[in-house]
């Protein structure tokens, strides 16, 4: 496998030096699919291109997590009060 890997990096690499960058992608997705654990013949086939990839400048931890959509209808709930969070009416002895 790992010559397979270095054959498509050589690939990759041409492509890009001769500025046919969709080919190069078309690469790269199909390395990190075989290093991903992705048989030859499945990486092959695979058609990557609707993945969605990490926005440029969202560095750091938990930037590349999948972000929840709430549904259509949701309101958050509302806020405390914080003039009267944690207070009892009762005095305390």
């Amino acid at each position: 496998m790992e010559k397979t890997i270095e054959d498509l990096q050589r690939e990759m690499e041409a492509a890009a030096n001769a500025l046919d960058f969709e080919e190069a992608r078309r690469l790269r997705d199909q390395i990190n699919l075989l290093r991903g654990g992705a048989d030859a013949a499945g990486a092959e086939q695979a058609d990557t291109s609707g993945l969605i990839r990490q926005r440029p400048g969202a560095m750091g931890l938990g930037t590349s997590r999948q972000r929840p959509v709430p549904p259509p209808d949701w309101k958050p709930p509302p806020k405390p009060d914080l003039k009267t969070s944690g207070k009892s009416g009762r005095k305390r002895k």
